[in-house]
Formats: C-alpha cells, structure tokens, sequence
C-alpha cells in the first residue's frame, strides 16, 4: 500500500507544475505561479518551470468588438509605435549592466536605456537557463518521492480483494500515471484578466460560466448556417420544450423481486461492472451491508434501501444493454419499477443533510439521465447540492467513515451539472464554491468486517472517474475562455486556443494505458475507451470552432496559414467525433441527451463547413460527408421520442440537410 504522506505530498507538487498556464504572465522566463499566487504561497519553494508551451504574453489590443469580432484578421493591431497599445510593464528580464548596478532595466532590444547613455555593450541572459534555488529543491523532493513510491509499490502485496483503484494500484507505472492524470485536475486561477479575453482569472475558470455561447443550437446564429431552417431557433427553445413535457409518470410497484440470490444478484454485478464506471459513487465493499440493512426493513424506508434500489434499477437497466434507444417504443423501461421502489423512500431523505441521503439523489438523478430526463435530474441534483453545501462548511465535522463518499458524492454533482449548464440555461447551485478545496478521489476504505464473506459485487474503479473530472473542467475552461460573454478577435484566440490545446494533450498523455483510447482510427478496446475518445474529439472540435465561424464570415481569413490550420483541426476533429454514429452507444447510459445535442451541433458545423469554398476544401469527398450526414440524421430520428428536445434537434437538423442539399445542387 503506497504511504498516505508520500503519496499526498506528490500529489501537491505535481500539481504545481500543472496550475493553469492561462495567466498571462507565464512565460518561460517567468516564474510567478500562474494561479496568481506569490512565492510565500509555497513554503517549500517556487514552482518548476515549464516546458516549452504556447505563450499568452501579447500586448494587449484596443478592439471594437462588433457582431462577430472574430472576423478580424489575425494580422490586426495597433502598431508598435503606438504607446497606447503597449502599457507600460516591468521588465521580465534585466540585461547583465543593469544587474549589476542594480538599477531598472527598460528591457528594451538590442540595447536598454542605460546600455545606450553608457555606450555599453547590451547582453540578456537566456531564459530558462539556470534554475532557481527553489526550483531545484522541488525537483529534487519530487524525484525523491517518485522513487519512493516506486519502490513501495513493487514491494507491498496486493490483495486480491482490495481497492482496485488509483490510489492503490498494482503497479508503480500505473500509480505514476494516476499522478499525472492527477496534475491535470489542478484548479485554474490568476489574478490578471488576459488580455483581449475579458476574462477576470480571480474566479476559478475552471467552472461552467453563467452565461456561453457553447450550447448546440446557437450555432444557428452563425451566418450560413441560419440560413438553413425556416424559422429562426429560440436560444430557450430547448428548455421549454423540457419544461412543457408530460410529467414522469411514476406508480408503485406490485412486487419487487429482492431474493439476492436471484436475479437482482444479477443486476447489482452488472451495476459494478457497467454503470459504477461512469459514477463511481457506490462503494462495492459495503453493498452486502447495506443491503442487509434494506432487506431487514423490508426494503420500505431508510437511505440503504433507497441506494440497493436505485442500484438495482441502473443494474437491470445496464443488464439489459447500455441504450434504451434499442428498446421498442411500447416496452417499458428497464429498472423503473425499482425506481418507483425508491422513489417512495426518497420524500423522507429530501429533509436529511447526511452523505447517504446525497448519494440517493445522485444515483435518482443518474437513472433519470438513463430515461432522458434531463430537468427531472437537475431538480435532484440541485437537492443533492444544497445537503452538500451543508456538510462540507464544515468539513472536519465529516464523518471519517464517510469522507470518501462525501467527496465522491460531491464530483458527480459538479460534472453532472456542468454537463446541464453546457446545453440549458438553468440556475448554478453554488457546489463549485467548494471545488478549490476538495481532494480527488481516492479509494473507498476497505473494512473486512463489513465486506464480510460474500463476493464482491465488483471493483473499486477510478480511471475513468479521474479522467472525467479533468476533462469536464477542461470543457468548462474552454466555455469560459472563448465562449464567454465577450467574444475574442482571431488575433487574441490564438494563444488561447493553443494553450487549451495544449491542455488536451497533456490530459491525453496522463491517461493509464488500461483507458487510453488510441486517437488513430483503430477500434477501443472497450466501452470506456470508446467515450472517451468521443468526449476528446468532441473538445477538439469546440476547441477550434470560432475560427469555422469567422471564416464562414470572412472567406478571405482562410488564406492565412494560422487559421487554415486551426480550421482543419476543427474539421478533422468534427468528422472523427461523428463518422461512426453507432459508437455513441456505449455512452448512452449516462451521456445519451448530452451527446444527442453534441451531435447536433457538430453536424450543423459540418454544413455549414460543406458550404464554404474555403472550408470545403479541407474535409473528405463530398460523399463521405453526405454520409455522415445522413447517419447523424437517422439517429437523432430514432432518438426523438426519448425527449422533445431531442426530437426537436432532429426536426432541425432534418430540415437543414434538406436545405444544404438543394444549395450545393446550385452552381458556385
């Protein structure tokens, strides 16, 4: 078993030479930490340099932002002579004269002011070339604690009945790379607004912003693309078809078969294996406990019963496969008698503030993203939030035993509702205040007394759950940085964009090698696999997709190579996201109203692309497209009697494709 301390004080470090690089100060030859932090923030020491990355240090620009600033060319700008585009700032490096009189430096090039009054010879030290005391001891202590888990790793058995997990895995290769995926997870701040963004970096960017542009249908706001429906697209449109939905019908159930040695034995192994994956917010060295606890009250109140329910009813779901769009339209839902089971207990646990009553709401606010149920769920979820807020004001008051489940608990809430902010515009719960303070997760503790001799219904399984935390904070840094209130100038998008790319990348690589997808067009080797790679195209796409706007306003920007290349990546990402529409399949337990409008949004973007010269000339034949089309525009059709908002997303993207089709019929 890794060494609690050693382990925590890794997990520190590298975090440091992960803080978000998007304060505009970071260069490489500045080592002011980019959260805004000052040196006496880290006891032990400034953060390690970086390696080489895209740097945000531009001057700041004076744009008159109009309705698509976006069209301006990346050339645009002040000129260098002009004083008022240039503030006036302290130099980042001194020349060696100046150092050694120890007077300011105006860091003027080939010579400073002082070099030119004394006639002498000008020379800047290259940046990054020695580092720092402190640097030095950082580095050390970090290569110090990575032999040290390396070596206790290999030496410490593993039990066979223990966590399964990041925190406790069976190799030192494995736990490094739990701490790099780890690093990605850091929280961004800064204490300057970047440049040209009209981003204040004091707020934690790494959170869904209140107000975007980043939801599906506003792309039929972009020109060209508009042009493709009838009637223009209400911004609300998909909330109030939500809200003027049908209530969920829940009766009752008639009996329950809850003999465990029958098939809800089934259904709870096939929600450790198939659903806990996703959630990771049951722990499996408890479930005979607490199923013991439900049984001996006849399953009739408590918050044990309703977590054996609400398990029960994600396992049949799972059990009987991942996609209730394969079922047929007059075939009941797999697990919602379960559900109903569980729906009579939770009324009592509304009114509790404990982890448990928590746990219920995001296991019922999971079943109904199942059954597509999108403000159903929010409406626990948000219930779930306000118990969370009470419990972690005070987080030394928390239970031990159930620390672990509270933070849990507390991750899913934030992802959940990050991924319902992204599409509806719905009230924040106020969870994120907590997120600076909040650990990742670790393991479930494992009690042997409580597991007793019953097989376990499954493993304790992190990867995935890490890796959704990172890459959910990175849509929502995306969102906040170029999807925010103030649009940016193609100009000012560039380092933005490269340095969100840069971060995608970096999450990439941190990926265990049991979950990293192969991002060439090879098969996944399983559902987990599959996701993830969907949800990475998916933020490469939104990534890079103002400047599919911008040119799709102004032709001309495509001739600069920057933006030809930021282009193709969208495209490319875009086509890889949606060529095979049958792979989303394996997400649709937690993820299908999300992916349905994803798809949507993706597909608009790709005829609008299908329209530009330009833009056309960057994706595969025309046929190719067509049938990706085609495909996208049958399966939202299967989907549309899930929810009206998905059925008006197919009504959309139906008539857009009827549209583009007779267009591109028209000469050019």
């Amino acid at each position: 078993m890794v060494h609690d301390g050693a382990k925590n004080a890794a997990m520190e470090i590298i975090s440091m030479r992960s803080a978000d690089a998007l304060d505009p100060r970071l260069s490489a030859e500045h080592t002011t930490p980019s959260n805004g932090a000052t040196y006496e923030d880290y006891p032990d020491g400034p953060p390690p340099l970086k390696r080489a990355r895209p740097s945000f240090v531009k001057p700041a620009q004076k744009n008159n932002v109009q309705d698509n600033p976006l069209a301006e060319s990346s050339h645009a700008g002040s000129s260098a002579s002009d004083p008022l585009d240039y503030p006036r700032r302290r130099a980042t490096i001194a020349c060696e004269v100046c150092r050694s009189r120890k007077s300011r430096c105006d860091g003027n090039r080939p010579k400073c002011k002082l070099c030119t009054e004394l006639n002498a010879e000008c020379v800047y030290r290259e940046p990054g070339v020695k580092l720092d005391a402190g640097d030095k001891l950082i580095l050390e202590r970090l290569a110090h604690i990575e032999g040290l888990l390396q070596s206790t790793l290999l030496q410490s058995p593993i039990s066979g009945r223990g966590p399964i997990s990041p925190a406790t895995s069976n190799t030192a290769s494995e736990d490094l790379q739990s701490k790099r995926l780890s690093a990605s997870l850091t929280p961004a701040y800064g204490t300057l607004p970047l440049s040209g963004m009209g981003i204040n970096l004091a707020t934690n960017i790494s959170t869904m912003p209140k107000a975007h542009t980043n939801h599906a249908v506003h792309l039929l706001q972009w020109p060209v693309i508009r042009d493709l429906v009838s009637k223009p697209c209400d911004p609300q449109a998909l909330m109030q078809t939500e809200l003027a939905r049908p209530p969920l019908d829940l009766q009752p159930p008639y009996s329950l078969d809850l003999d465990l040695a029958g098939k809800p034995s089934s259904y709870a192994r096939a929600f450790f294996e198939k659903v806990n994956v996703w959630y990771a917010v049951v722990n499996p060295y408890s479930w005979h406990a607490h199923f013991r606890t439900a049984s001996a009250v006849g399953f009739r109140s408590g918050a044990e019963t309703c977590v054996v329910l609400l398990v029960l009813a994600l396992g049949q779901a799972a059990y009987f496969g991942h996609s209730i769009s394969r079922l047929p339209e007059d075939q009941s839902m797999p697990g919602l008698e379960y559900f109903n089971a569980a729906w009579l207990v939770l009324p009592s646990l509304m009114i509790r503030n404990d982890a448990l009553s928590a746990q219920c709401h995001i296991l019922a606010a999971a079943y109904l993203l199942y059954i597509v149920r999108p403000l159903e769920a929010w409406n626990l979820l948000s219930n779930a939030s306000i118990k969370l807020q009470l419990l972690l004001a005070n987080q030394s008051a928390i239970p031990p035993q159930v620390k672990e489940l509270s933070e849990r608990v507390f991750w899913n809430a934030l992802m959940i509702e990050s991924d319902l902010l992204a599409e509806l515009d719905l009230p924040h719960s106020g969870i994120v205040q907590f997120e600076d303070s909040m650990r990742l997760p670790r393991s479930f503790p494992y009690d042997a007394t409580i597991a007793g001799a019953d097989e376990l219904p499954g493993n304790d399984d992190l990867w995935y759950f890490l890796a959704e935390i990172a890459l959910r904070r990175l849509l929502n840094r995306v969102s906040h940085m170029i999807y925010g209130q103030k649009r940016a100038s193609i100009s000012s998008l560039e380092p933005v964009a490269a340095e969100l790319e840069f971060q995608l990348n970096q999450w990439y690589e941190g990926l265990p090698p049991s979950i990293r997808f192969p991002r060439e067009r090879l098969p996944a080797r399983d559902q987990v696999q599959t996701v993830l790679r969907l949800r990475y195209f998916a933020c490469r796409t939104i990534i890079f997709r103002p400047y599919i706007q911008a040119v799709l306003q102004d032709e001309s920007l495509a001739q600069e190579p920057a933006v030809q290349t930021a282009c193709q990546k969208c495209l490319e990402a875009c086509v890889r996201q949606l060529e095979n529409i049958s792979a989303h399949h394996d997400g649709h337990l937690p993820y299908l109203w999300q992916g349905a409008l994803s798809i949507t949004s993706q597909t608009l973007l790709l005829m609008g692309a299908t329209l530009s010269n330009a833009l056309s000339a960057l994706l595969p034949p025309r046929a190719q497209i067509d049938m990706v089309i085609n495909d996208v525009v049958a399966e939202l059709d299967g989907l549309g009697h899930l929810a009206p908002s998905i059925r008006l997303c197919a009504d959309i993207v139906r008539e857009a494709e009827d549209r583009r089709q007779v267009l591109m019929q028209r000469p050019q």
